[in-house]
């Protein structure tokens, strides 16, 4: 495609997506003003924008949200992964109206302005994702000009620049600071998340946070443990001076293969100390290398609410929630790693656990809760391998 040249804005225009191929998108922008460059990455869940967009899993990108109503029931205070906005900005298809429920506390795009991340509507984000499935996923500029002037060509040299997530470690620039223990349960409606998960006697869970999402620990509570979380980081000797039951490795943005620099050592140290262990999505992925499989880029991801998985032991089908764009290659799996789940839509790794360690791990996301309960028994699975060791 040819490169884009300086045009004029269509007539309303006041938000632009350019695509580092030289494709110009525009739109009606809402949120902050200014530009951000990224990943474009397609999202299929008809629900809980605001828990994706502060997911720290999509740090780097920007999101085209393939349901057409997006921001109809606003934002409040509990629905959010993290303490702020992590995807860098969300293409939508039409205007986001008033919010209608009667939890919201305020307008999405009001929302999105107090956190400096940047909308786009008026796209037909259908077309674009079957670019990004056809294409692959491209780098791109988000902008929004409440004047409506853009310089184009320089968001397309901005866009030609961005080096790509691969080889991108971010689980640094996400994580926690230092270490804290975790409080808060299940949600109740009238009463938010209750605390819980105080007692002593619960089997201790140390959390690697690597960009964990909140409900993952929330799920922890519930299946009956009590977590302390520390930055990814933490040396070997940070963990086991905490003396943890068990050891988790959470979900997190960027390249696993450049995160494991410093988290496969530590991996492979608690593996040797015979802590249990369990991953979710990154922390699957480093699991994976830590075992001496490897990993690799997908061509578009899997991103949504409704990804349906097969649980080999059984043969039963999962409906989960997913959001990678990297994969453990099944192939590479050595002897020692049983493959235990596989995607339907393409066949691709969703599940190990290793054979001479108490260790398991998967590439989907239990704590989202589709199904509803579909993978709750993960979070069991694993209390219950501390409660025995």
């Amino acid at each position: 495609m040819a490169d884009a040249k300086p045009m004029p804005v269509p007539e309303g225009s006041t938000g632009v997506l350019v695509l580092a191929d030289g494709t110009v998108i525009w739109g009606r922008g809402f949120g902050a003003e200014g530009a951000a460059v990224g990943e474009v990455c397609f999202h299929t869940a008809m629900t809980g924008y605001q828990e994706i967009m502060t997911d720290p899993s999509f740090a780097g990108q920007i999101i085209n949200f393939a349901f057409p109503h997006i921001g109809n029931v606003g934002t409040n205070d509990e629905d959010v992964e993290a303490n702020d906005a992590h995807a860098l900005g969300m293409v939508v298809r039409e205007d986001v109206t008033n919010p209608s429920n009667f939890r919201s506390t305020q307008h999405l795009d009001a929302w999105l302005k107090a956190r400096g991340r940047i909308g786009l509507s008026g796209v037909d984000t259908r077309a674009l994702t079957r670019r990004i499935r056809a294409n692959g996923a491209p780098n791109g500029v988000i902008a929004h000009a409440a004047e409506g002037r853009f310089d184009i060509p320089a968001l397309l040299d901005m866009a030609r620049a961005w080096p790509g997530l691969e080889g991108m470690d971010l689980a640094k620039h996400v994580t926690v600071l230092s270490e804290y223990d975790w409080h808060g349960g299940e949600w109740h409606l009238g009463r938010g998340h209750a605390g819980e998960g105080d007692d002593a006697d619960r089997p201790h869970v140390v959390a690697i946070d690597y960009g964990a999402k909140r409900n993952i620990f929330r799920n922890l509570v519930k299946a009956g443990a009590r977590v302390t979380v520390v930055p990814a980081i933490a040396s070997f000797e940070q963990v086991m001076a905490l003396n943890p039951d068990g050891v988790f490795l959470s979900n997190g943005p960027g390249d696993p293969a450049a995160t494991a620099d410093y988290a496969v050592p530590v991996i492979r140290d608690v593996l040797d100390a015979g802590k249990p262990l369990f991953g979710i999505c990154l922390g699957h992925q480093l699991l994976g290398l830590a075992v001496g499989a490897k990993t690799a880029k997908m061509h578009q991801g899997h991103r949504g609410a409704n990804h349906p998985v097969k649980r080999l032991a059984d043969g039963a089908v999962e409906i989960t929630s997913m959001n990678h764009g990297f994969a453990v290659e099944r192939l590479s799996l050595p002897p020692n790693a049983r493959e235990t789940h596989v995607s339907l839509f393409d066949g691709s790794n969703a599940g190990l656990e290793l054979t001479d360690k108490p260790a398991f791990s998967v590439q989907y996301h239990p704590e989202a809760s589709p199904g509803p309960q579909d993978s709750f028994y993960l979070f069991e699975r694993f209390v219950g391998m501390m409660e025995r060791i």
